[in-house]
């Protein structure tokens, strides 16, 4: 998606250990018209799917997997990083390590808001290890739900996670893919 791609070279920044910060781009501030390009580009890929809900991670995921789900005509669910007063105790939960917080979190969908007739796709912001997309993986299996695929923004495909994830025979699909980061400059594959 050349537009993304222009967005990260003219805003992105390259952080030590090979971290692209994309405030400005999907984690901090959002582009509402580039957001609903990649919804619709999303939507595109999967419509075909039968879809019943986009599950995304908060909050990076939201703005994305809000638009996927919009353009998809369902739903949206957002797995939570952290417990509320108001947060279900009839919860799935998977303890994931994150990749830029350094940390291990736990992410939390309530068993209300998923089935085994749901058809997910799951939309992320970034890939790197994969770790996180890994943990809705496993609570969508607690679920009994089908996984249709994977939509991630932007893919370090220099990193593991999305590999291993194709590997194992689970759809994938990246807007953009970014083959390594040298200093300040940030080269794509494709």
């Amino acid at each position: 998606m050349d537009r993304l791609k222009e967005a990260i070279i003219r805003q992105g920044a390259v952080q030590s250990g090979n971290v692209l910060q994309l405030d400005a781009i999907l984690n901090h501030q959002v582009d509402p018209e580039l957001i609903m390009e990649m919804g619709e580009e999303f939507a595109r890929r999967y419509r075909e799917s039968g879809v019943t809900k986009v599950v995304t991670i908060e909050s990076s995921g939201i703005p994305i997997g809000f638009a996927a789900a919009y353009k998809l005509g369902v739903p949206m669910v957002f797995a939570r990083r952290k417990k509320t007063l108001t947060t279900d105790n009839d919860s799935y939960c998977e303890r994931v390590p994150s990749f830029t917080k350094g940390i291990v979190t736990d992410l939390m969908i309530s068993k209300k808001l998923l089935c085994p007739e749901d058809r997910v796709l799951i939309i992320d912001d970034i890939i790197a290890n994969g770790d996180a997309v890994r943990g809705v993986i496993r609570i969508l299996e607690q679920a009994g739900c089908t996984l249709v695929g994977l939509g991630i923004a932007v893919e370090k495909a220099f990193e593991k996670g999305a590999p291993a994830l194709r590997e194992a025979g689970i759809r994938l699909d990246s807007l953009v893919r970014v083959a390594a980061v040298d200093g300040s400059e940030v080269r794509f594959t494709d």
